[in-house]
């Protein structure tokens, strides 16, 4: 039996599916199990820079599809790449599945699952559907598809016919689940099994010995960070109202690291309020994540609550594991709210509340051991809950429960909680 991880980008991609599959399949293979991932030969956000078509990684066998190396260059262009991985990954599965093989498909480029889902069934194999954004909606959420409601529905009929494939759903949020339950899925198909981050890959850094934040110039500030894509599911007015709001406190400072696709018009925004307790600077690579993710005293995490129920903000577990604590922006009933209030690792407000926002970062910089107890909740949140370890031991019990379910003796999967 091979356990088959299929993702547009894997490891040393450091794209948010890529690490996260990547994770998974290295954790797998460490306990035993043959692992084999299908992958494009491009890199997230690097333009015709190619991998090779065949590489063994901690022992994962990876097999990369050609690429036409568009990157993120434009909807189109972005287009042609996931027809073309589409097509690849088709015939692809139809040489090399075997009917004893788990098929692990993501949501990178979206709808993978239903073309996956043709050749996995010729081949009379099992199917995980690893759900990690729900497409189409988050695209019509954000109004891509104002013109064409129907095609949105169109597609996502061909998604829900993708769920009934044999095997299992797996979404990250129980708000998720609920969704597509709603929508006709099994219950006893469908799983919840969080995202997670390495307790050892990203740990607390403490101020006196973090070199970036010496050479950032902020060793003397309560620096407020948010690091990570600046992208359309997430709201950057509050943040930037708060902090014109505290452009007079010199000792508080806005650290914002990534890109995306409005980087450009936030950098806009602050240059025409003319706010220099606000600093860009780009994505860090993964050898200096533990020390990036510590420069900031208190980050901060976005998202626009009509897409509670698509998309999980997978920063938020690199947080946990750095010991900062979280201010979120957004529904205040979400999922990642719920996590800080039940934990008391962080704070949250609704977006727009700029007043809110800046009294919680102003308390937090005045107490400064309210601020360090929330930091020590969410690095334990993390070892306790949200470590790979963890997420290592659900994906085995999952796998089990499937290999199982292949006998015909065994019984149906039941739900995970």
């Amino acid at each position: 039996m091979k356990i088959i991880l299929v993702n547009r980008y894997f490891f040393p991609d450091q794209s948010a599916t890529s690490r996260v599959i990547s994770s998974i399949g290295f954790s797998l293979a460490q306990r035993g199990f043959q692992v084999v991932a299908l992958a494009s030969r491009g890199i997230h956000n690097e333009d015709g820079h190619f991998l090779p078509p065949f590489r063994a990684i901690n022992g994962v066998r990876v097999n990369r599809l050609a690429s036409a190396g568009h990157g993120r260059r434009g909807l189109v262009r972005r287009g042609i790449d996931s027809v073309l991985f589409h097509i690849l990954a088709f015939f692809w599965l139809l040489r090399n599945v075997s009917a004893s093989d788990i098929v692990v498909v993501c949501t990178d480029p979206p709808l993978l699952s239903v073309s996956c889902n043709i050749a996995i069934r010729l081949r009379k194999a099992v199917m995980v559907n690893w759900i990690m954004d729900l497409f189409p909606e988050t695209a019509t959420e954000l109004g891509f598809f104002g013109r064409w409601p129907r095609f949105s529905r169109v597609l996502s009929r061909m998604r829900d016919w993708s769920l009934a494939a044999p095997g299992i759903t797996v979404c990250p949020t129980g708000k998720m689940a609920d969704y597509l339950r709603h929508r006709g899925g099994a219950r006893a198909r469908l799983a919840v099994m969080h995202h997670w981050s390495d307790g050892e890959e990203i740990y607390p850094v403490a101020a006196c010995s973090n070199k970036l934040r010496s050479d950032w110039g902020l060793h003397d500030s309560f620096v407020i960070g948010y690091s990570g894509n600046f992208g359309r599911a997430h709201d950057f007015e509050t943040m930037i109202a708060a902090a014109a709001r505290l452009k007079h406190r010199s000792d508080i400072r806005f650290l914002l690291i990534g890109g995306g696709h409005k980087h450009a018009s936030v950098m806009e925004r602050v240059r025409l309020l003319e706010l220099d307790n606000v600093i860009f600077k780009p994505l860090q690579p993964v050898s200096s994540l533990a020390e990036s993710l510590s420069v900031a005293d208190v980050h901060l995490i976005s998202l626009l609550p009509e897409l509670e129920h698509c998309i999980i903000p997978s920063k938020f577990y690199g947080i946990l594991a750095a010991g900062r604590p979280t201010i979120f922006i957004g529904d205040l009933d979400g999922e990642v709210p719920r996590v800080l209030r039940a934990k008391r690792c962080g704070e949250s407000v609704a977006i727009g509340d700029v007043d809110a926002l800046v009294t919680m970062i102003e308390q937090l910089r005045d107490s400064p051991e309210t601020c360090a107890q929330m930091g020590e909740a969410a690095r334990l949140l993390q070892i306790t809950e949200y470590s790979r370890d963890k997420a290592a031991d659900a994906w085995c019990t999952l796998i089990g429960r499937l290999q199982e379910a292949q006998n015909p003796i065994a019984t149906k999967p039941q739900e995970i909680a």
